[in-house]
């Protein structure tokens, strides 16, 4: 098993975000995914990520940049070190960073990645069904509003 799961290489040439700490871009008016940008803001006690929603001019640029389409937010996508990932493999780059004992969502790198892809691309496709969707980017908490960029 790998440290990491392999990164999805940029479609153009040069890195999102050349700045040393995390980034993570989510769709703002997903209830699921801006559950998962506060729960990392709770762990993260480093306060080493950034955030971006993929609404916002930098998000849409950046999915663009990855070959990711901008009619619809159904994966995240982290920026950690220079490598961009996306889906399943987002979220285990996510956790890794954060260290123990996060970094345990390295196990899920056992699953074969059309395994990870589909699974991660069932509960995307019924987010907003099963979790619920706000009309607009909710209005960011203080700790998060401090760490938004975008």
């Amino acid at each position: 098993m790998t440290d990491l799961p392999e990164p999805k290489r940029p479609l153009l040439p040069g890195r999102a975000s050349d700045a040393d700490r995390p980034l993570i871009v989510f769709d703002g008016v997903c209830v699921f995914c801006s559950g998962f940008v506060q729960m990392i803001v709770k762990l993260d006690r480093d306060k080493r990520f950034r955030f971006a929603t993929a609404q916002s001019p930098f998000g849409e640029a950046l999915f663009r940049k990855y070959g990711l389409p901008t009619d619809n937010y159904e994966t995240n996508l982290a920026v950690i070190d220079g490598d961009a990932f996306t889906k399943l493999d987002s979220f285990v780059a996510v956790m890794a960073a954060l260290g123990w004992p996060w970094r345990a969502a390295r196990l899920l790198l056992v699953l074969p990645r059309p395994l990870r892809d589909w699974l991660y691309d069932r509960v995307a496709r019924n987010r907003y069904a099963l979790f619920g969707r706000k009309d607009s980017c909710e209005i960011p908490s203080a700790e998060l509003r401090q760490r938004l960029i975008g």
